[in-house]
């Protein structure tokens, strides 16, 4: 069984591989990009062939001007050349940005296809902050890397071997001489870039700035706790460590890719050193000087052009590199596995629920948050769960719909283990109300069908009628169309807590979880929250986590959870007369009720 505990297993290709197999729908549109990306990179050579021998007409016919008209053959050549090479490089990013943005709507897709069916307990782990980096900005990359970088890595495989081709076939000896001051090059670069090192330095920079977005996600949903206390980003410890460490991260980083490029730059722009020796050794034996001076000048001119095409190669290795560390970190969330499903999904008899001994921890090194539990929750009953905090009661509620899987024991529904029911089959069965509901940036009307997206506009009015949220939201300016979150529309937590209700009531899942469902609802919410409930419990499995405790009085059962032990369970009364933990809650939860104000002394 694959649980929250497993390490994710890392694809078997990585770097470009991994990102060709990516973009496998889209590999015919790339190889045409690549192709195109070759071919302008051997057209930019056309027009250093036209120089080279309007050179050598210049010199063998000097100090005379002769065949102009060849000459100026070989000018329009180099145009051509130029002309050639812009057209199929624009066609190659054209084609590249074809597969890049369908491989940018696909990997999105796929991303979220597979974040949406893991477990609560990875979120919780990762963070949101995390998740929207490497979904937005981390493909994003990607998407850039497929349309620039892709055709410029052709094409600064394909230039330089060209180039390394005609320096030696011009002229053996100079062409050896550049040949090794490239090697050269390359060898103070990797001596200076620091090779594992510099790999180690950016992975270091890259999970800071994971964590700098998930505290910064965090700072920016408490904002107004911050301002309440007058705090500032130095005060928010989580936030401004963060961007200390990455601070002290990416200063590292950026001096070791800085320090390898300002080593290779140099060497690079000064190749013409190397060529200048030569030169003077190979003048002194040329048997004939115009040709000897037509070779010189053309590697004069063409030794800077080879410095500028090495530059692209370096600025794309680095961008790889980049690159492969992202889809690394895109393939440790693509590798993180859904709860598994037995084979042969069974359907449960009925809707009672019922714990088999069971343990659960969050963690594997932490404290259990249920141990060795057992009770069941009759069908078509309401079943209320209360305890002190951090007793067990919420992780009751997550373990039923498999939020997270159990390490011992068993659940069940109607005498099926969940882990025999689909997903779908599952979570089709469960409704949620919580405490703290969501409401999304799209229409009134889409935030409750997303309790039955198949549902009508009427049945998603009915339900809003029976969560008693129907008179709110026509008083908005486009009634159920008006979009959550647009042009100042917000509304109150009890508004917010009956849309939650409406979708619940459109769902119409047989099993019912309530967690602290009227927890900050003032009296007139509380009112008409409790009405809309009394609707959509009816005739259900309800599991109702609560805290007032005068919310479940009239329960069918009470669990009394403690220490991840059910402690008592029974009805109110009986509860009560038993003068043990329920009583003594009972008693706490009344002497607040009779709490008053008063001005204590100083």
């Amino acid at each position: 069984m694959a649980t929250r505990k497993e390490t994710p297993e890392k694809p078997y290709k990585t770097g470009l591989p991994r990102l060709m197999e990516l973009t496998k729908i889209k590999k015919g549109v790339c190889l045409i990009s690549v192709v195109l990306s070759a071919l302008a990179a051997l057209a930019s050579f056309i027009p250093y062939y036209s120089i080279y021998k309007i050179i050598a007409l210049i010199i063998q016919n000097y100090p005379e001007i002769r065949d102009t008209d060849l000459m100026l053959r070989y000018g329009l050549l180099a145009l051509g050349g130029t002309f050639l090479n812009i057209v199929l490089y624009f066609g190659a990013l054209a084609v590249s940005h074809v597969a890049a943005y369908g491989t940018l709507y696909q990997l999105k897709l796929d991303f979220a296809s597979h974040i949406v069916k893991l477990p609560i307990g990875f979120h919780i782990r990762e963070g949101s902050g995390k998740l929207r980096k490497i979904m937005d900005e981390n493909i994003e990359q990607l998407e850039g890397f497929i349309a620039h970088d892709l055709p410029d890595m052709v094409a600064a495989m394909v230039a330089p071997v060209t180039a390394i081709v005609i320096l030696f076939v011009i002229d053996w000896r100079f062409g050896l001489v550049t040949f090794a001051a490239i090697i050269v090059s390359f060898v103070l670069q990797g001596m200076a870039n620091g090779g594992q090192k510099t790999s180690d330095l950016m992975n270091v920079y890259q999970d800071a700035l994971e964590d700098m977005s998930n505290a910064s996600v965090e700072y920016v949903r408490g904002i107004s706790v911050v301002k309440a206390f007058n705090q500032t980003v130095f005060s928010f410890k989580r936030l401004h460590d963060s961007i200390q460490k990455y601070t002290d991260s990416v200063i590292p980083y950026t001096l070791s890719n800085e320090n390898a490029m300002a080593v290779l730059t140099s060497a690079l722009n000064n190749m013409y050193l190397f060529l200048i020796p030569m030169g003077i050794y190979a003048g002194s034996r040329a048997a004939d000087y115009r040709s000897f001076l037509t070779d010189f000048l053309f590697y004069l001119l063409f030794v800077p052009a080879i410095a500028a095409i090495l530059m692209k190669v370096v600025y794309v290795m680095v961008n790889s590199m980049n690159t492969a560390n992202v889809i690394e970190r895109m393939d440790m969330v693509l590798a993180e596995k859904p709860l598994t499903e037995e084979s042969g999904s069974a359907a449960p008899k009925d809707y009672e629920i019922r714990f088999d001994n069971v343990t659960f921890s969050y963690d594997k090194d932490d404290k259990k948050a249920l141990d060795h539990i057992s009770f069941t929750i009759p069908a078509h009953q309401i079943t209320a769960i209360v305890g002190p905090s951090g007793g067990g009661k919420s992780t009751i509620a997550n373990l039923i719909p498999r939020f997270y899987d159990v390490d011992e024991g068993s659940i069940t529904i109607g005498g099926t283990d969940i882990r025999r029911i689909a997903t779908k089959d599952l979570m089709d069965m469960v409704s949620f109300v919580f405490q703290d509901n969501f409401l999304f940036k799209q229409s009134i009307l889409d935030n409750i069908r997303m309790g039955r997206p198949g549902a009508s506009e009427e049945e998603v009015i009915a339900a809003a009628k029976a969560a008693q949220c129907h008179d709110f939201i026509m008083s908005l300016p486009d009634g159920y169309r008006t979009v959550f979150g647009q042009s100042g529309v917000k509304f109150s937590g009890g508004e917010i807590q009956r849309v939650a209700i409406a979708r619940a009531i459109l769902k119409d899942a047989p099993i019912l979880v309530l967690d602290e469902a009227t927890a900050f609802a003032d009296p007139e919410n509380e009112f008409l929250i409790q009405k809309a409930l009394s609707r959509l419990m009816a005739d259900k499995t309800v599991i109702m986590i609560a805290h007032r405790l005068s919310t479940v009085t009239n329960a069918d059962r009470i669990l009394v959870v403690e220490n991840g032990r059910i402690a008592e369970q029974g009805r109110h009364e009986e509860l009560r007369a038993k003068n043990g933990k329920y009583s003594e809650l009972w008693a706490h939860y009344t002497q607040a009720l009779s709490w008053k104000m008063e001005r204590g002394d100083a």
